[in-house]
């Protein structure tokens, strides 16, 4: 029988009971199947079961309570709904401490059975939803191997990404460059119903403005000069799967409202074609500026915006994502030691304040490539990392021996140095970044004979 509003497997020993329940259901369009015994049903049901269970308690041979021991052997997510009578309410509060999804209590009205099965139903779904994207998370190699760390930061786009990627909604990424946008974008579609169709990245900052119409919607033959054959548009190419449009900010005004009228008729006309032609993609968006600044600089229409941002990401910078730096660190150099068939040196204390300290302003990218020269450099000392990033190295570099006291003192004037410079002296930003009351930073500062005004912008100078 064909799933509608949902399936139900109704058990009840009585042939009018199950009459009764069956039409009202069926008349909100549920499945029904019914039986007249616990032994019968249990024959219909395995770990991938889609519905729920409706049983009467007290039945002849297996009753209800027995059955639903034995239903969760199979599977103990599989929402059970007990129908009582009203001398089993105590027993009935009972089994739902065992399990029981919810009971229901003779006489009962019609519309509290179907509210109750209708949300069991939506549990069901959302049980299996997240077996099939645990699944698919095992099958493509995990999430965790594609965004690496532990940081909270990460575990929360971890999630996000989980909650979004079974879905076809719309979602806009903002991160500053090099923080993991594309890779973001590849893993919402990897962990999608879209994963088995195509990928497709457009790279708005990268195409000529003369050339964005073609590649985005294609052409017929002899729509141009120059246009010989015909040519199938990025989008048409997606079609089933979805459009990564990287840089959105940079796509040409003139461009946008057809990129907008491409999204709400969810169909596209090529350059000289003369029919529409259908499409079915899912987009994801991102830029590496404040999406409603580039709206009130007019280099981003806001309709547009308003239509990709159904969900929005928002990518920690690497800097925001502590102790992810090392790990990060240590798997790029094993990946490039491989690749260049050179061995690893650890990293001393030294070169991990240089990592901790340094605020990355590429992100992960520049952090790949720093633990790529790395490997290839044929430097060697406590200040390795230092000399790579072209830095003061952390603690006294004429020291083999740095106690952790000195390690730790170096350590925290390095990240208000480095705080205090990236805010510009602005002691607000720094107190809200290192979580600090300004008490405590104002003595941490005397402590390290620092001062505001050392690190104030031209602007705010005389």
């Amino acid at each position: 029988m064909e799933k509608r509003s949902g399936i139900v497997y109704l058990v009840d020993d009585q042939e009018s009971m199950r009459l009764a329940m069956s039409q009202w259901l069926e008349l909100d369009d549920f499945s029904v199947w019914t039986f007249c015994g616990g032994r019968e049903v249990l024959d219909q049901i395995d770990r991938s079961f889609e519905g729920v269970l409706v049983t009467d308690v007290r039945m002849p041979g297996m009753d209800g309570l027995e059955l639903m021991k034995r239903v969760f052997d199979i599977d103990s997510q599989i929402p059970v709904v007990l129908i009582t009578a009203h001398g089993d309410i105590p027993m009935a509060v009972s089994a739902m401490g065992r399990g029981a999804y919810d009971f229901i209590e003779k006489p009962f009205e019609p519309d509290i059975l179907l509210e109750t099965i209708r949300r069991a139903g939506e549990r069901r779904a959302l049980v299996l939803e997240n077996r099939s994207l645990r699944k698919r998370l095992q099958e493509t190699g995990s999430i965790d191997s594609r965004l690496l760390g532990t940081s909270d930061s990460i575990q929360f786009l971890k999630q996000e990404i989980m909650d979004l990627a079974p879905t076809d909604a719309s979602v806009f990424l903002y991160g500053e460059t090099g923080a993991g946008k594309e890779i973001t974008a590849r893993c919402l579609h990897e962990l999608s119903d879209r994963s088995n169709r195509e990928f497709v990245v457009i790279n708005c900052g990268a195409i000529p403005e003369g050339l964005f119409e073609s590649e985005l919607f294609g052409h017929e033959a002899g729509a141009f000069t120059g246009a010989t054959g015909k040519r199938i548009g990025k989008f048409e190419r997606a079609s089933g799967g979805t459009v990564f449009l990287d840089e959105i900010n940079n796509m040409p005004l003139t461009l946008q409202p057809k990129v907008l009228r491409v999204l709400q008729e969810k169909e596209v006309e090529r350059l000289g074609g003369s029919r529409p032609i259908a499409v079915d993609i899912r987009v994801i968006s991102a830029t590496n500026v404040d999406p409603e600044q580039a709206c009130r600089d007019g280099s981003l229409r806001p309709d547009l915006y308003y239509r990709l941002n159904v969900a929005r990401i928002t990518i920690p910078p690497l800097h925001k994502r502590g102790r992810d730096i090392v790990l990060l660190f240590e798997y790029f150099t094993d990946l490039a030691a491989k690749k260049y068939n050179r061995m690893v040196e650890p990293l001393t204390s030294e070169d991990v304040g240089a990592l901790m300290t340094y605020p990355w302003p590429g992100n992960v990218r520049e952090l790949k490539n720093i633990a790529e020269r790395y490997v290839l450099s044929s430097r060697r000392g406590g200040s390795r990392i230092a000399y790579l990033l072209d830095r003061e190295p952390v603690g006294d570099p004429a020291t083999k021996m740095v106690s952790l006291a000195e390690q730790a003192e170096n350590f925290e004037r390095c990240v208000l140095e480095q705080s205090l410079s990236r805010h510009q002296g602005n002691m607000s930003a720094v107190m809200d970044e290192l979580q600090l009351p300004r008490r405590t930073l104002n003595q941490k500062m005397v402590n390290h004979g620092l001062s505001r005004k050392d690190f104030l912008g031209s602007d705010d100078e005389g």
